[in-house]
């Protein structure tokens, strides 16, 4: 059963704060590394590596789960750090879950800018401490690209004010319910596959009556549509107020680009809500959109799409 707590706001982190860079799962490229830190300092921004950082291995890990969580504890408790944000995803950060430091990360909360592997880390310190997951770029894999980051919403989430995404950041309607064309709800989600890896594990997301944002990559149609299949039987699309999925990136099949839609359409087929498509956030090919989990936000399915984000998610 889904339970809510109070939102723990971390402070704003505006352009000019200092921002600790980590390698909580697998290590990236350190060409693309240090281009992702030279335009976070273009940015305005101060990007700080963590001791362990550019580790390699042991595997394809950034490090060993000790190395990993010691960065993460002590960007959580640096006073000259703002906000952090992941080098890349990938694969290892389910091993830092039981070692987390929650009294640590409470008493130091901080915008934690992610997505992909990271979605396990993030939606835990949702669901167990009311931390807002910054479901956005991250250094390897969005800031090394040119035009990789949506900075509208990544300035306005990391400063607390209101913003809105619609058809310019990709979103469209595939479902509309005449009866539920604007929807509210906590915004919650993340890497589809990585939700449905957590089922059945002390860290299982807490997704029911929530308005989901979903999206992953590199996964067939047929894949897509066994792992909502399992969601749902599983219980955890109980309640859920709408579904917005994400860009899909390399999710489709080339000789039939509907069949993704359609598929996604078929295993929700008996849910009485409305479903939109195409957000840029997370695996993407252009500007990665920041979105807040946990906070309040709103969809509107009719007219031009949008989803609204309605409270912040740091303090002034």
């Amino acid at each position: 059963m889904s339970t809510s707590i109070p939102l723990l706001r971390p402070p704003a982190a505006p352009a000019g704060a200092g921002i600790s860079v980590l390698s909580p799962a697998s290590y990236a490229n350190e060409e693309r590394i240090e281009e992702g830190l030279s335009r976070l300092c273009n940015l305005g921004f101060e990007p700080r590596l963590g001791p362990h950082s550019l580790e390699r291995g042991p595997l394809f890990f950034a490090g060993t789960p000790s190395h990993r969580l010691a960065d993460l504890h002590g960007a959580f408790s640096n006073p000259n750090t703002s906000a952090i944000a992941a080098i890349r995803g990938g694969y290892g950060s389910n091993y830092l879950l039981s070692g987390l430091n929650l009294n640590l990360i409470r008493k130091n909360p901080k915008p934690f800018l992610a997505y992909s592997d990271l979605t396990a880390v993030q939606l835990y310190l949702l669901d167990r401490l009311g931390l807002p997951a910054f479901h956005g770029p991250m250094v390897a894999a969005d800031f090394d690209r040119e035009d990789g980051v949506h900075m509208p919403s990544l300035l306005a989430a990391l400063a607390g004010q209101p913003y809105a995404v619609g058809p310019a950041e990709g979103l469209r309607s595939i479902k509309n319910v005449p009866s539920r064309s604007v929807v509210r709800g906590t915004l919650y989600g993340g890497c589809l596959s990585i939700l449905v890896a957590l089922l059945g594990t002390p860290w299982e997301p807490q997704t029911e009556g929530k308005l989901m944002f979903i999206e992953d990559t590199g996964a067939k149609p047929h894949q897509i549509d066994r792992m909502i299949w399992q969601l749902r039987h599983a219980g955890k699309l109980n309640g859920v107020t709408g579904l917005i999925f994400g860009e899909m990136l390399n999710c489709g099949a080339s000789a039939a680009p509907e069949l993704l839609e359609e598929a996604i359409l078929s295993a929700l087929d008996g849910l009485d809500i409305p479903v939109a498509f195409g957000l840029s956030s997370g695996h993407v090919t252009g500007p990665n959109v920041t979105l807040t989990f946990g906070v309040q936000a709103e969809l509107h399915t009719t007219g031009e799409p949008r989803l609204e984000i309605l409270e912040p998610a740091v303090s002034p």
